[in-house]
């Protein structure tokens, strides 16, 4: 766990340029309580970040708010509460989310999901820093610091109508951009210590399947990938097969490309459509039908041949053969 130099604890691990510039700014945002704007995909660790700019100089609740659960009639009441009669089951007043926040932080995630009427009420929220419950006729004043995450491209949004071009530039005061994980991959290791926490060590060749993968799913993918690991290596040895299936999609992918590379530097003449595995991402036995049909035809069908460079028995390959329908 990294600590903030004024002491405040979060978790954002790794060493990279890219992280070291997320805490350079999540320490200077945190000396003031202007909206914060966090953008990147999902999974990279935007709740992560808004925590810890709260932490960083704490005062009040941290209130997180998902606006992508927020639908139906009780939105407004979910966000901004009631008073007691305001409609049919409001049998008694109701503190709202960003009353609860008052004095503290309201992260409002995934805020390109927030539906055009709440925008409306969020921006005077913004402006002038009161709300009204559901059935209230007073305003009321409140006082909070709103951090802002979405994966949506907002400049996008605005253009599309479905954001707000004034609640945009208000939320857009300081913005930081959280990297994906496969632009920092030097953080892996670091993560893999972190996630696992002492439990046990994956293997060298599990760590380098780890390292290669591109994480779609971001910061959060590994974490569940390196949790379903721990579960699997409480019931007795961890073998590479124990990965989830798009990793191990990934390995035998990178499996027929390795050797792909290798045949192709012994054999320029090889057609190309032959040597070329036809997609990213594929399944374990078209990639080991690939590999099958690039070492026979870099061998001129000899299967002896063939058997040595897959580094597989004859007896396997035969049967690999007539499984796929080779022979």
């Amino acid at each position: 766990m990294h600590m903030l130099r004024n002491g405040a604890a979060h978790r954002l691990v790794g060493d990279s340029r890219s992280i070291e510039d997320v805490r350079r700014l999540i320490a200077k945002v945190a000396r003031n309580r202007l909206p914060v704007l966090l953008l990147g995909e999902t999974g990279t660790g935007k709740e992560v970040v808004a925590r810890a700019i709260h932490e960083a100089n704490p005062c009040g609740q941290f209130v997180p708010i998902d606006c992508g659960s927020l639908v139906g009639t009780l939105m407004e009441s979910e966000l901004f509460g009631h008073v007691k009669g305001a409609f049919s089951g409001a049998d008694e007043t109701k503190k709202g989310l960003v009353e609860v926040a008052d004095g503290g932080t309201a992260f409002f995630d995934e805020i390109g999901d927030l539906p055009l009427e709440m925008q409306v009420k969020l921006l005077r929220l913004l402006q002038e820093r009161e709300f009204r419950p559901v059935g209230a006729l007073q305003w009321r004043q409140l006082d909070l610091r709103v951090i802002a995450a979405t994966h949506r491209d907002l400049k996008s949004e605005v253009a599309a109508g479905r954001f707000r071009q004034d609640l945009y530039y208000r939320l857009n005061v300081f913005t930081i951009h959280l990297p994906p994980l496969r632009e920092r991959k030097a953080d892996i290791p670091r993560l893999i210590d972190h996630f696992l926490d002492g439990r046990f060590h994956p293997s060298p060749e599990i760590v380098e399947t780890l390292l290669s993968y591109d994480w779609p799913g971001n910061v959060r993918e590994l974490q569940h990938c390196l949790e379903r690991l721990a579960a699997l290596r409480s019931e007795g040895a961890l073998r590479a097969a124990d990965l989830p299936s798009a990793l191990l999609y990934h390995q035998a992918s990178r499996s027929v490309g390795q050797l792909v590379a290798m045949v192709a530097e012994t054999m320029e003449d090889l057609p190309l459509a032959v040597i070329t595995p036809k997609s990213p991402v594929i399944s374990i036995d078209e990639s080991e039908r690939q590999a099958i049909a690039v070492a026979l035809a870099a061998t001129g069908r000899e299967r002896a041949r063939a058997a040595k460079i897959l580094g597989i028995g004859r007896t396997t390959l035969y049967r690999k053969m007539k499984e796929y329908g080779m022979d």
